[in-house]
């Protein structure tokens, strides 16, 4: 059996993961600077960590478990302002997004261990393209028959969180007409978008540890779904939002993710229907082009309507704040009127603000 910590932290406890770009001062270019950042935040005392992520360019803010999003927050802002610190005394920068918009990602450099360099030989060229940042929300669960619940209980309002989160509408200097390039960009992975439906968290266990048997995979982290069971943890892990570039969106994000995965703990499980995985492509798809103008499938299927409309219903559903336009409305808005090194510097200026 997979090694699990259920319940080892309370109920909705979350931990945040942020993926933030390492640029270079003058030329707002990516730098592979990872090292120095995991060298000189060594010895902080910080509310989590900074870590490697597969590129060398990008530095990974990781919370310690926290009570709900204010705490996370909290925390986020103290490990963004020291990755700050540690840039602006080495002439560097840091900027938070979905993707840098002028290099391409296929020009980064990957980090020098192991595991990276496994995936880079198993997955060719597309692991190369993966230098685009997402938030990832954990959320402590009781149980594994929790985690499973709550996971299909959030699946298919999924692709609504992605429409909300869209930020990385350039790519390569290039306005793609994708409002999340990255999403489209992480699909060209193995085992990537919805997890398979599977009848119980105990089915999903026995695949994994099938394909390890296999040598298909090392372990279940090598699952790169929108959202996942992340048993040592005690976690579901959701995976979907593009990264943010204001810390009060990530909170907004983290708010939300926690409030849906307590919705749906406190509903009947659903019920078991692969076939509507195929819905949660179509509005996958949607979300990832148009953002909040796209027309979504309605999570019970029956009928589709604009990405606004379900956003009201799910906000009042779960008594969130709603959240404002995306973030990619702003990239594009500064990209068309002063050009991608405005765009650049603005994200900068946003993400330590």
């Amino acid at each position: 059996m997979i090694e699990s910590a259920w319940g080892g932290s309370s109920p909705l406890s979350v931990g945040v993961e942020e993926e933030i770009m390492i640029l270079g001062g003058e030329s707002f270019e990516p730098a592979g600077a990872i090292d120095l950042f995991l060298r000189e935040s060594e010895g902080l005392d910080l509310p989590g960590r900074l870590k490697t992520e597969l590129h060398a360019s990008i530095v990974e803010l990781n919370t310690r478990i926290c009570a709900d999003a204010a705490e996370a927050v909290a925390a986020l802002a103290k490990l963004r302002a020291a990755a700050e610190e540690i840039a602006r005394r080495h002439g560097l920068l840091i900027a938070a997004a979905g993707a840098h918009p002028v290099t391409p990602p296929e020009q980064l450099p990957i980090v020098q261990e192991q595991r990276y360099l496994d995936m880079v030989a198993y997955v060719g060229p597309t692991a190369l393209r993966q230098g685009v940042s997402g938030l990832h929300v954990h959320v402590g669960v009781g149980s594994a028959d929790a985690c499973f619940h709550a996971l299909e209980g959030i699946l298919q309002w999924l692709p609504l969180v992605l429409a909300l989160s869209v930020n990385s509408p350039y790519l390569g200097g290039v306005e793609t007409e994708l409002l999340s390039t990255r999403a489209a960009i992480l699909a060209e992975l193995p085992r990537s978008g919805a997890p398979p439906a599977f009848r119980s968290y105990e089915d999903w266990e026995q695949w994994v540890e099938r394909l390890v048997r296999l040598g298909v995979t090392a372990d279940y982290t090598r699952l790169w779904w929108d959202v996942r069971p992340h048993p040592r943890f005690g976690t579901l892990e959701v995976r979907m939002p593009d990264q943010p570039t204001a810390l009060e969106r990530t909170g907004a994000f983290v708010e939300l993710l926690r409030a849906l995965v307590g919705a749906a703990l406190g509903e009947p499980p659903p019920p078991y229907e692969p076939e509507r995985r195929g819905d949660y492509q179509q509005n996958r798809w949607a979300a990832l082009r148009f953002g909040m103008d796209a027309e979504l499938i309605h999570p019970d299927g029956t009928r589709a309507l604009p990405a606004r409309e379900l956003a009201a219903e799910l906000f009042d559903r779960l008594g969130t704040t709603p959240l404002g336009e995306p973030e990619a409305a702003r990239q594009l808005e500064v990209g068309r009127a002063d050009g991608l090194a405005a765009v650049c510097a603005d994200l900068v200026v946003r993400t330590v603000a």
